[in-house]
């Protein structure tokens, strides 16, 4: 009888196992079954390479095969002033970008990019959004809107001039046909500058066929890297922006599907990032502006250039005017600017 018991309790734990086998299988496969995306960048392939491709990267041989991201470079699917639009209805997934180029209709668009004379450099831009609330203020821009969510601000390069010409005084400005951004080349244009719009990959064949005078639209790491060095000859030290401002965004509904971990694994792999960016264009900044062979340096004296800089007050008082969450954004840039200003160097120049 003893043995019989065993026996039946055995059987019966089998079977039990055997079930609890089969109703998890569901969950295996699916847990097996990979979420794709579809990501494209502002970036051209060889720039991608630095400041979006290790990101995706890293997220694709964390998330070992649960999350499986496809990137593409600058137009590839879209135009970059349709990624929005693209994000928003999911033809894309996901997105490396700043607001103002990709036709952002958040009340915060203006003032991604290179926002005139917002920033000094680099490291700026995470302390702003960080530590003096732009974060929040992009996050509720991107709620009110809908349909995509803002995940994370970084800065980049500053907003030089690589030209053909020379540039020692502002007058050299004036009729330059200059690849630049919206914001950037509205400002830009009192100066006498004309600001042409065309597909990223097109910048450096427009320079050579001369369609195009130069660029303002990167600094001197990226001049050398995307090929931009190869067709202009002069790099104008004065900028007219510190660093420029770019987020990841998500589609909504893509966003909410995804899995708590898979997010968080997202996010950490755009702030490692976010941080190989800082060096990556801090360092190269300086190493080839020393030791770079393809650009002349040339600068306007600060003297004259202060013009510019008493035009972007003026700029920035009409921008405030756009609205509630303009004006705040602007005062947040005023006070930033006082603290940097009153802790002087190495914060700013003198």
């Amino acid at each position: 009888m003893n043995s019989r018991r065993q026996f039946l309790t055995k059987a019966s734990a089998l079977s039990v196992g055997a079930a609890g086998s089969v109703l998890a299988t569901p969950a295996i496969v699916k847990a097996q079954t990979a979420i794709k995306w579809r990501f494209q960048t502002y970036a051209g392939a060889a720039l991608g390479e630095h400041v979006t491709k290790p990101i995706i990267d890293a997220i694709n041989a964390a998330a070992k095969g649960e999350l499986e991201i496809e990137l593409f470079f600058a137009d590839q699917i879209v135009p970059t002033g349709e990624l929005f639009r693209a994000l928003q209805a999911g033809t894309i997934d996901a997105i490396h970008s700043d607001d103002d180029s990709m036709a952002s209709p958040a009340e915060v668009a203006t003032f991604g990019g290179y926002f005139p004379l917002a920033t000094k450099q680099i490291l700026d831009v995470p302390v702003l959004f960080k530590q003096y609330g732009l974060a929040d203020i992009w996050k509720s821009a991107y709620e009110k809107v809908g349909g995509v969510v803002w995940l994370s601000s970084s800065g980049q390069d500053p907003c030089h001039f690589n030209t053909k010409k020379p540039i020692t005084s502002l007058k050299d400005l004036d009729g330059l046909r200059l690849y630049t951004f919206p914001t950037a080349g509205r400002f830009l244009s009192q100066f006498g500058v004309v600001p042409v719009t065309i597909p990223y990959e097109d910048a450096q064949v427009a320079v050579q066929t001369g369609e195009l005078d130069g660029m303002a639209w990167s600094g001197i790491t990226e001049d050398y890297t995307v090929g931009w060095a190869d067709v202009t000859e002069h790099f104008l030290t004065n900028n007219i922006s510190g660093a420029w401002i770019g987020s990841f965004f998500v589609n909504e509904k893509k966003w909410a599907e995804l899995p708590e971990h898979l997010k968080s694994l997202v996010m950490t792999a755009i702030e490692a990032g976010n941080n190989y960016r800082n060096q990556w264009y801090w360092g190269g900044e300086a190493k080839l502006r020393a030791t770079g062979t393809k650009l002349k340096l040339t600068s306007i004296p600060q003297e004259e250039w202060k013009a510019v800089e008493d035009a972007a007050k003026v700029f920035w008082k009409e921008m405030a005017q756009q609205g509630e969450t303009a004006a705040k954004i602007i005062s947040i840039f005023e006070e930033y600017n006082a603290v940097l200003t009153k802790a002087g160097p190495p914060y700013t120049n003198g």
